[in-house]
């Protein structure tokens, strides 16, 4: 069995509706789900804010799968790929599956970005208070570390 970690994110279309149906992919192997929150973009600034949360998920499945699984809940939210941290009806990241590691550049494990990101991480912090983020440390700490002023959490827009 693989845990694993996956943000899910959103902002073009109906966000809370694309962040429903990746839960609802996951529903077999869903662990915890994080509140939603409403987040400033990061990396390309100049679009509209997201929506993101946590899935922690734990099954069969192994990192492949998880990946796969994501991609295709993309592809059926209808993504379209075509500016690296761009707008996107729904993004699906595998941030850590437990006990792996990869430098395979289709799947790196841990995620290599989620060290610094608020909008993984306060999510993640809210379903795991002890959570351990490999090669970065306790995710309690990585938040304290972060500017979370873009990060808003939306008790109105429930995932489940």
């Amino acid at each position: 069995m693989a845990r694993a970690v996956l943000s899910i994110g959103s902002n073009l279309g109906d966000r809370l509706g694309h962040l429903r149906a990746a839960v609802a992919g996951f529903a077999a192997e869903l662990v915890a789900v994080s509140p939603v929150y409403e987040t400033a973009p990061w990396g390309v600034t100049d679009q509209d804010d997201f929506l993101n949360a946590v899935l922690v998920v734990d099954g069969g499945a192994g990192p492949w799968d998880w990946l796969r699984r994501g991609q295709e809940l993309e592809n059926a939210s209808g993504r379209v790929r075509t500016l690296r941290w761009g707008p996107r009806t729904l993004d699906v990241d595998v941030v850590t599956v437990a006990g792996v590691t990869s430098d395979d550049p289709a799947l790196l494990l841990p995620h290599p970005g989620a060290h610094e990101r608020a909008t993984v991480l306060v999510p993640w912090l809210d379903v795991e208070p002890d959570a351990v983020l490999p090669g970065h440390g306790r995710v309690a700490d990585l938040v304290a570390g972060l500017d979370v002023s873009g990060v808003t959490r939306r008790d109105d827009l429930p995932l489940t």
